[in-house]
């Protein structure tokens, strides 16, 4: 008996040693988290139908990119992530705008790539299509969750980046403390009260951007330097076209605009290339091309 207890708590060790291998699950876990949290105690979110539009388009088109155009099997996390992160922030009213942005996110994935790597966060450029042809009919969440559950998933997203093994909290850090300091400055110089940048900075939306769309390791400099000039460029651009156009969703359009710059950033500073191993479910490292 003593015997069987011990293997049954080996194997128990082992399958949470695999899982915590793979960033992936504890990205999927916290988001699934705040779904289900926001579903039900916040209101104005997107419906369960929504939600499942995005999620099973976006593993449709996973499959079929997987099975017909990457001829490998199939690996639904990263669809998982991006269409989670979807129904967290996406707003519109029809069901098949949610089922549109999941065909957008993970099919520009096969379609917009350069040296075999794809160039745009799934998510990020799947939202900003959709601003640029459907506003209106299109928003984005403020993501303003109330503080308790902002700190909540503050700590899941710091847990999620120090501990996956995609070691990608640098960028999101950086990218952090950048805006933070950028808004912190505009507050001084014209004079407001410094609760107006915290205000800002307590979003949920600002959270699922730093550490779920410029911390994705397919499409963010490989060297940690590129990273953090990376993020601080995003930082002072989004504030630059928040307040200085006027334009809300500024986060989004920026990271769209700066992350073709990611290849040149790579051949400045020289590291090695993340590659996701869907085979062991395991990050593994490859000579960054030049």
């Amino acid at each position: 008996m003593a015997e069987l207890v011990a293997q049954a708590a080996g194997a128990g060790r082992s399958a949470v040693a695999r899982f915590a291998t793979d960033p992936r699950h504890l990205q999927i876990l916290s988001l699934v988290s705040l779904l289900a949290v926001t579903q039900i105690w916040l209101d104005f979110q997107a419906s369960a139908w929504q939600c499942a539009a995005a999620v099973t388009a976006a593993l449709a088109t996973q499959w079929a990119g997987d099975r017909w155009l990457a001829r490998r099997p199939f690996e639904p996390r990263s669809a998982l992530i991006s269409s989670l992160s979807l129904c967290i922030l996406l707003r519109a009213g029809d069901v098949w705008l949610f089922a549109l942005a999941g065909l957008i996110a993970i099919g520009s994935k096969y379609v917009i790539r350069l040296r075999g790597r794809h160039i745009f966060n799934p998510a990020n450029l799947a939202i900003v299509v959709l601003l640029l042809a459907a506003a209106p009919d299109v928003w984005i969440s403020p993501g303003q969750w109330g503080r308790p559950v902002w700190l909540i998933f503050l700590m899941a997203c710091l847990a999620v980046g120090v501990l996956g093994s995609a070691r990608r909290a640098d960028i999101s850090i950086a990218f952090l403390a950048a805006y933070a300091g950028a808004l912190t400055v505009r507050a001084l110089w014209l004079g407001d009260p410094l609760v107006i940048p915290l205000h800002h900075l307590q979003s949920g939306a600002v959270l699922v951007f730093a550490f779920f769309m410029i911390s994705d390791p397919k499409t963010s400099p490989a060297a940690r330097t590129g990273r953090i000039l990376f993020a601080t460029a995003v930082a002072a651009l989004a504030v630059w076209l928040q307040f200085g156009l006027q334009m809300r969703e500024g986060l989004l359009y920026a990271l769209v605009l700066l992350c073709p710059a990611v290849p040149l950033i790579d051949r400045v500073f020289r590291a090695d290339a993340f590659q996701w191993t869907s085979s062991d479910a395991r990050l593994t490292v490859k000579e960054a091309r030049s």
